[in-house]
């Protein structure tokens, strides 16, 4: 790629919800990322299928996006078998199931008021923006 992509994740920020949901704490729904391509001009927007990776720092410093949690979706491969051969290892069901997801595992109110959303699709683009958590 001669040019740099330029996108944006677009994200629902909600309150945490469930049985495990703790006060002041929220997650994060990734529902797909749109991207500029400088080749042709024109913007695309994928929903999570055409996404092979996310993740997100729940406490961004503006200095550095420290992976805090991770995860793996897609629908053109199979992400659970493409990650078992990455790794060379097996990888239990039940932990997968909390990696492939579209909506993040709950997290605290970040102290520096912000998150940062990183993601990466099949192709290998990869976006990052940062967002206020009030």
């Amino acid at each position: 790629n001669l040019f740099v992509i330029f996108g944006e994740p677009d994200i629902e920020i909600r309150p945490a919800s469930g049985t495990n949901a703790a006060q002041d704490h929220f997650e994060v729904e990734i529902k797909g990322v749109d991207v500029f391509h400088p080749q042709t001009g024109e913007i695309r927007s994928n929903g999570p299928d055409e996404i092979a990776c996310w993740f997100l720092d729940t406490d961004y410093n503006e200095e550095s996006f420290f992976v805090r949690h991770a995860y793996f979706l897609g629908a053109t491969n199979d992400p659970y078998k493409s990650l078992k051969t990455s790794l060379k290892a097996e990888i239990h069901e039940d932990a997968w199931a909390t990696l492939n997801r579209a909506t993040s595992r709950p997290f605290p109110r970040p102290k520096s008021g912000r998150i940062a959303v990183k993601v990466i699709d099949h192709l290998g683009d990869e976006v990052m923006k940062v967002f206020r958590v009030g």
